[in-house]
């Protein structure tokens, strides 16, 4: 593609620092790096129309860590490993909160609950409860932020789950309000945002970066922070990350709904959630692990009909309802649940692997990496 020499100056020219990604992490970083710097040029580029991968995709859960999941993390990490990583989630949401506000984010502390159809993981989870709240305690502000909520069950209406655990500071938000309310912090900053901008090529000459489109575009750039997360691997091969699809689907409007909150089950592998009246429903990625590690997005006829039967039996028996919407998103995850924020040279610079938790550490990782870049300038 031949640009004209009024595009080449005025789009392409005289950058400082090209953001790869236009998701919470791409955009939190432009952000810090305005902040810090407000004389610095900042691109951030993005292939699609919206962010590609999972940011205006997930299902919005403002969490940090359901009592299976920790458990499960410590059999693997150590406890200060674990519980840093939960202190960095709040941190996190904290942060995202302070940054666009509670009202603009839409978001709401229904409480999130961890659903057990099994007594013998639950009594596993309950009998460390004690232990849990005492080690996150500190970190929330809060004391028994975990607690046994069986006795709410029959409230929500479901069938076949046995046990239930709150966990009182869970929240939801929109995602799609949150993205949208950083695209207009970013360019009311003076932050450019390139839509339709697939890039192919990062070639690092040493003092700067060249950055090529699909369609041949070049931009130079001092410094690049590769934000992409689970669509890393095209740029950062070497690296332990690697893409996961996670399949969702909604409901249309159901009358009465008696459920609000969050909810996890079976350790964390589908997720569900009220947005007003309808249910939002994903996850099942454990039937087929290697099928939905990719980076293609998509639906398969396994994980639909699993969610549609748990939805008919457990979540919504007897409910009248229809499926109202279906999508996918693309998640970055690898061997530990830490993400990866550091230099990949001199003037490249990565924010990847959010493993599933993009909406609560998202804002920290970005800014950590705009640190690194701009202590580098």
């Amino acid at each position: 593609m031949n640009l004209s020499f009024w595009e080449r100056n005025t789009f392409f020219s005289d950058m400082d620092v090209v953001v790869i990604g236009s998701g919470i992490v791409g955009l939190n970083a432009a952000l810090a790096l305005k902040k810090k710097n407000r004389q610095l040029r900042v691109i951030v580029l993005e292939r699609g129309m919206l962010p590609s991968g999972a940011s205006s995709k997930n299902a919005g859960f403002a969490c940090f860590g359901s009592p299976s999941e920790l458990l499960e993390d410590l059999k693997n990490t150590s406890e200060n490993e674990v519980f840093r990583l939960v202190e960095k989630r709040w941190k996190g949401l904290l942060k995202l909160r302070k940054t666009l506000g509670d009202k603009t984010i839409d978001l709401h502390n229904w409480g999130g609950y961890e659903v057990f159809d099994s007594s013998k993981r639950f009594s596993e989870c309950n009998a460390r409860l004690s232990y849990l709240n005492k080690h996150i305690a500190p970190i929330i502000g809060k004391r028994n932020v975990y607690q046994d909520a069986g006795k709410k069950i029959k409230s929500f209406g479901f069938k076949n789950i046995r046990h239930m655990i709150l966990n009182t500071a869970e929240s939801q938000i929109d995602t799609g309000k949150m993205i949208a309310a950083l695209i207009s912090k970013a360019r009311s900053s003076g932050i450019e945002i390139m839509n339709g901008f697939e890039v192919r090529e990062i070639n690092d000459t040493g003092k700067n970066v060249s950055i090529i489109s699909a369609n041949g575009i070049r931009i130079n750039a001092r410094r690049v922070i590769i934000a992409t997360n689970g669509f890393a691997r095209q740029f950062l091969p070497g690296y332990a990350v690697e893409p996961a699809r996670a399949q969702v689907l909604i409901t249309s409007p159901i009358a009465n709904l008696k459920l609000k909150g969050t909810f996890h089950y079976d350790n964390g592998y589908y997720y569900f959630r009220n947005i007003g009246d309808r249910v939002l429903f994903g996850g099942g990625r454990n039937l087929d692990l290697k099928r939905e590690n990719t980076s293609e997005f998509g639906l398969t006829s396994l994980v639909q009909e699993k969610l549609e039967e748990l939805l008919k039996t457990t979540i919504l028996p007897g409910q009248k309802y229809s499926i109202d919407m279906r999508w996918s998103g693309i998640m970055g995850v690898g061997p530990e649940k830490k993400s990866i924020v550091e230099p990949v040279s001199k003037t490249i610079f990565c924010a990847v692997r959010m493993g599933g938790m993009g909406v609560a550490i998202g804002s920290l990782v970005g800014e950590e990496a705009a640190q690194l870049v701009s202590d580098s300038l």
